[in-house]
């Protein structure tokens, strides 16, 4: 999948990350309370794999908001990643209505009026997705209820039956 670029800046010379998308990631990182030290090492998305666009933000801002398009959103591609498929299929299963009908991941970031820091929140967020995806589940193993505690069960259910049947009109025998 290719890299669709609606701005020269967000183009970048080198592959490189600038200086101060780095700042700004890091602050990314730190608002959505990811590791400050740069993104998750498991896997680093690379450009090729994500559409990056701006797009116009939603909601307040007054004039602003109507002449400039500083909301970024983010289009990964899931099955073309170079994920493994295990972590593939947890992330579909993770990813709700943020996932297209053609398994295509779109995130769109638009708290600040910078592009680069919405762009740089958009980014930590999928690397944050993507993380999680990598994490598997604790397999649940299935258990039999102690004697006990169907003692107790059962106790209670007797208790509570008392209680109802009491409500009921006295009859006097």
């Amino acid at each position: 999948m290719g890299v669709r670029r609606s701005f020269g800046s967000l183009e970048q010379s080198s592959g490189a990350p600038q200086p101060e998308e780095l700042a700004e990631a890091r602050a990314a990182c730190q608002r959505r309370k990811l590791p400050s030290e740069g993104l998750p090492v498991r896997y680093l998305v690379p450009d090729s794999e994500m559409e990056i666009s701006a797009v116009r933000a939603s909601g307040p801002g007054g004039q602003h908001v109507n002449k400039t398009s500083t909301a970024v959103q983010l289009r990964f591609d899931v099955a073309a990643s170079g994920l493994p498929a295990a972590v593939k299929t947890r992330l579909l299963a993770i990813a709700d209505r943020r996932l297209s009908t053609e398994g295509v991941l779109i995130l769109k970031a638009q708290s600040t009026r910078s592009l680069a820091s919405n762009k740089a929140e958009a980014i930590a967020r999928l690397h944050e997705l993507i993380e999680q995806a990598f994490e598997v589940p604790k397999a649940r193993r299935a258990t039999k209820p102690t004697f006990g505690s169907k003692q107790r069960r059962l106790a209670g259910k007797a208790q509570r039956a008392t209680v109802k049947s009491n409500r009921g009109r006295v009859r006097e025998d």
